[in-house]
């Protein structure tokens, strides 16, 4: 795999993968899927361990389906976010891991970025901004990547992030 230069811009981006969704079905497609019950604690608990790790964003960008934002306005209640969550075409399940990339590469140098999507394309971010491979997030599980460097993982139900070197 190939990838993208580093990211100048934010010194810190959270990459998120939405909490447990119900299944797809005949009445109910994928874009529609919402956060179960337990999605919705998952979403709660990730938020409030975040929020004792340094966990104040300047930006979030969501995958404008239901799932990830529903976790991300969980999330970032619970971090008791500022900022106005916005809703990123590039972040939904099939896009290309560059777009957003290079979006990031704007944003102002001291930047906090947490973004909530889907997989592969948020492991595909990670992996970009790191120029590295950098394993799949499970629901609920948040991967925070400090100057281009994957400095812990953090699963909703952990007690203490997982350090990385």
């Amino acid at each position: 795999m190939s990838y993208a230069s580093p990211v100048p811009g934010p010194s810190d981006v959270f990459l998120i993968r939405h909490a447990e969704a119900v299944s797809a079905s005949l009445e109910l497609r994928d874009s529609q899927r919402h956060l179960t019950a337990h999605g919705r604690a998952q979403a709660r608990a990730l938020g409030d361990r975040l929020r004792w790790h340094d966990c104040e964003p300047t930006h979030i960008w969501t995958s404008p389906l239901v799932r990830a934002v529903q976790t991300a306005e969980l999330v970032a209640n619970m971090v008791n976010a500022r900022c106005v969550i916005e809703a990123q075409a590039a972040l939904s399940p099939e896009s290309e891991a560059g777009s957003i990339i290079s979006a990031l590469e704007l944003l102002p140098e001291h930047s906090i970025v947490m973004l909530f999507g889907h997989q592969p394309t948020i492991t595909q971010i990670a992996s970009g901004i790191v120029r590295a491979d950098v394993a799949m997030l499970s629901n609920a599980e948040a991967v925070r990547i400090h100057h281009e460097r994957v400095r812990w993982r953090f699963r909703w139900d952990a007690e203490a992030p997982t350090p990385k070197p």
